[in-house]
């Protein structure tokens, strides 16, 4: 029996504070067997991943997947290049616009799929500094007038 749903892994909470996600795509990665067997114990760090084009074919670089720990001298190297799986016009889709103006490639989550691993990986713009401080404001904002609904909503003004 397949298993359903989706299992995350890691989340790569930063990415959506530093970029502005543009467009988002799921791929598959290519992993060896001590990989997902550490995977399964739920070991992974997106925090300094990125992703290249590189003569037509997608890399995930810096994902951090520790040694499984019951591995022997057949384990993996934790910060080793992963091939990421995906159709050729999706590629050819992220060329043109990676090559189009300041735009990077970002995993955002990696989670199990029916059993399979996959990485959320968006097309991303560097936000600035003000930009930041903005996106802070407007959700505090949110969050005041939230709270404000639901205290005249019980009552208590």
């Amino acid at each position: 029996m397949k298993e359903k749903g989706r299992k995350v892994i890691a989340t790569n909470r930063r990415a959506r504070h530093n970029y502005t996600i543009l467009d988002t795509y799921e791929a598959g990665i290519a992993l060896v067997g001590t990989e997902v067997k550490s995977l399964r114990e739920g070991k992974a760090s997106l925090v300094d991943a990125f992703a290249t084009v590189d003569h037509g074919e997608v890399w995930l670089r810096g994902l951090h997947i520790p040694e499984f720990s019951h591995g022997t001298w057949t384990n993996h190297s934790p910060r080793r290049t992963r091939k990421l799986l995906l159709h050729k016009r999706e590629i050819e889709h992220l060329v043109g616009k990676s090559r189009e103006g300041n735009q990077t490639l970002v995993p955002l989550s990696m989670y199990f799929s029916d059993g399979k691993v996959k990485v959320e990986l968006a097309l991303a713009k560097g936000k600035q500094d003000y930009d930041k401080r903005q996106d802070l404001a407007r959700r505090q904002a949110e969050r005041e007038v939230t709270r404000e609904i639901g205290r005249r909503v019980k009552g208590m003004r």
